[in-house]
């Protein structure tokens, strides 16, 4: 057998992976991996079968086709007042999390800091360390998830190259706000520090909260690459696409590398999001329509024992168990799946140090009737 020295050591199938296949397993409500079990708008499936059949199933360009990059600037500009060039600061991508690598591994070298914010997204650090770059960890308020600001001041070093960001946050629904954008252009004023802003939710906030996008500041838009998901905006998680929109000498790295890892994506669901993009309140409404959701689950498991956290955004829920169980979030996790039907997600993986804290993710992007049934499961407990 060949010995392969991976690069990846501490790696193996990610927990979403691992809870899905669980709960197929045991025939269990699959709250865990974050995707809708409802399917897109009719009208969307229609789009997309009329450019198919118009025979736009060729290789897309490269950078994206040119009306659907067009209608992500238009819409930047409507609500966050930023002019993104559609031909040199607009690329289309197939998701978020190719996204997210292409733009770390077109500015990591070897050597290189990269900071994150405990939770994490799971494919950060993997990112960083197949870079050569070394993931520098700081960990959010655990009473509100507010960021530490002098930390972070003190963990920037000369080899900090880059910071990354996620608002709405994926696993704690919390949302950056302006104090921080403030503090994060202090922060980087003067340096050459880059920011990833991993801003896939940025429809989904609730309670009249707004999302603060890092293309909004004049002055950090220079320095970021703005993430977002079109599978998270019209419930097409399979379909896998997204965008990036960034400065163009950024634009300009970051295309080098996507080139190389994907090339082009699917092309007539790029004509076909273009297309559906024009009725605003297709994506406007989203916030609305999820926090229906949150609320409807909320409503029903307010009996149960369980401690909720805040939700500002997102379409996930995190559960305080403390004051039920003493097992490992891991532990619960597995518990609830095999013995009480409804998989979740446990928030240890989210941290380098994979510490339990009797916290374990909901995912609410479900039908009413599913939501009001896992919780009926769980407040028996």
């Amino acid at each position: 057998m060949i010995n392969i020295k991976t690069k990846l050591p501490e790696w193996g199938t990610s927990i979403f992976t691992i809870m899905s296949r669980m709960a197929v397993e045991h025939n269990a409500i699959n709250l865990a991996q974050g995707f809708p079990d409802f399917n897109c708008d009719q009208e969307l499936l229609e789009l997309v079968s009329y450019f198919q059949n118009k025979g736009f199933n060729q290789y897309a360009p490269m950078q994206g086709v040119p009306n659907l990059r067009k209608s992500i600037s238009e819409k930047i500009k409507k609500i966050y007042s930023k002019h993104y060039d559609f031909d040199k600061e607009i690329t289309v991508t197939a998701g978020a999390t190719q996204a997210l690598y292409t733009a770390i591994t077109s500015v990591i070298k070897r050597g290189d800091e990269v900071i994150i914010f405990e939770p994490a997204y799971d494919s950060y650090v993997p990112d960083i360390l197949s870079n050569g770059g070394i993931p520098v960890y700081i960990p959010l308020n655990p009473n509100n998830y507010s960021y530490d600001w002098e930390l972070i001041q003190n963990k920037i070093s000369d080899k900090t190259k880059a910071i990354i960001l996620n608002s709405p946050h994926n696993p704690i629904g919390s949302l950056i706000s302006k104090d921080d954008m403030e503090q994060l252009e202090k922060l980087t004023r003067e340096t050459e520090i880059l920011i990833i802003s991993d801003e896939v939710y940025e429809h989904i906030t609730f309670d009249g909260e707004k999302h603060i996008s890092l293309a909004s500041s004049n002055e950090l838009s220079k320095r970021t690459f703005v993430i977002s998901s079109f599978g998270k905006t019209y419930h097409t998680t399979g379909w896998k696409m997204g965008y990036c929109a960034a400065p163009e000498n950024l634009t300009k790295e970051f295309r080098k590398m996507h080139q190389f890892i994907v090339f082009s994506t699917n092309t007539p669901i790029q004509h076909a999001y273009a297309e559906f993009m024009k009725q605003e309140d297709r994506y406007l409404s989203l916030g609305k329509f999820y926090q229906h959701k949150r609320d409807v689950f909320i409503n029903e498991i307010k009996s149960s024992k369980f401690k909720l956290k805040p939700c500002k955004g997102t379409y996930f829920l995190l559960l305080d168990y403390s004051t039920i169980s003493n097992k490992s979030d891991i532990e619960f996790s597995e518990y609830l799946t095999k013995e009480m039907g409804v998989a979740v997600i446990p928030l240890s993986p989210f941290y380098q140090s994979k510490e339990s804290q009797s916290l374990i993710r909901i995912c609410f992007a479900k039908t009413d009737e599913v939501l009001k049934e896992a919780a009926a499961k769980l407040n028996k407990l």
